[in-house]
């Protein structure tokens, strides 16, 4: 359970980081194709996407398993949940990674 309010609590603070830079500059130009483009090839905003996406999946991930294990109280319903949802946050993961490396512009 504490990795579930650790993940959220620095989820907070990431999520904070990255709408604290998108204020940085009027909202109408934030959203623009130059600017989304030039955002993606900054390595430290790759970064701070990546570690979102790290910690959402997780968080949401965990969540959800508790969801499930709450609904059937045995081992091996329990140990079935965790793997499936390691499963779905691992692919989550790694489709978010692939689509970030494309927007970066680097090659796969």
């Amino acid at each position: 359970m504490k990795i579930h309010y650790i993940t959220g609590i620095c989820a907070l603070f990431v999520v904070a980081i990255h709408i604290l830079m998108r204020v940085i500059m009027p909202y109408n130009m934030s959203l623009e194709y130059e600017n989304v483009v030039m955002n993606y090839h900054n390595i430290f905003y790759a970064i701070l996407l990546e570690i979102i996406l790290v910690l959402i999946a997780i968080h949401g991930f965990n969540g959800l398993r508790i969801i499930l294990i709450e609904l059937r109280q045995n081992t091996a319903w329990e140990k079935s949940m965790t793997i499936l949802t390691i499963i779905g946050m691992i692919s989550i993961i790694a489709y978010g990674t692939r689509t970030i490396i494309i927007g970066n512009g680097l090659e796969i």
